[in-house]
């Protein structure tokens, strides 16, 4: 599993979103894997969703912020 926070944020996206954000500035892609962290880091659903599939939960959190980002 790759360690660069960025790497494992692209590689929770679905193809189409992961060539989106892999388009955008390696500036934008640090601050969208870092709420992707976050996401993961304080939402107690995705705690539970973690326990039952760690993908999951990363494919769950990564939606959730690129949501955001589309606002």
């Amino acid at each position: 599993m790759p360690k660069d926070s960025v790497a494992r944020f692209l590689a929770a996206l679905t193809p189409e979103d992961r060539r989106t954000v892999d388009s955008e500035p390696r500036e934008e892609q640090e601050r969208l894997a870092a709420a992707w962290e976050s996401e993961l880091e304080t939402d107690a659903e995705l705690d539970t969703l973690d326990e039952l599939s760690p993908p999951a939960a990363e494919a769950e959190a990564a939606r959730r912020v690129l949501d955001r980002k589309d606002d």
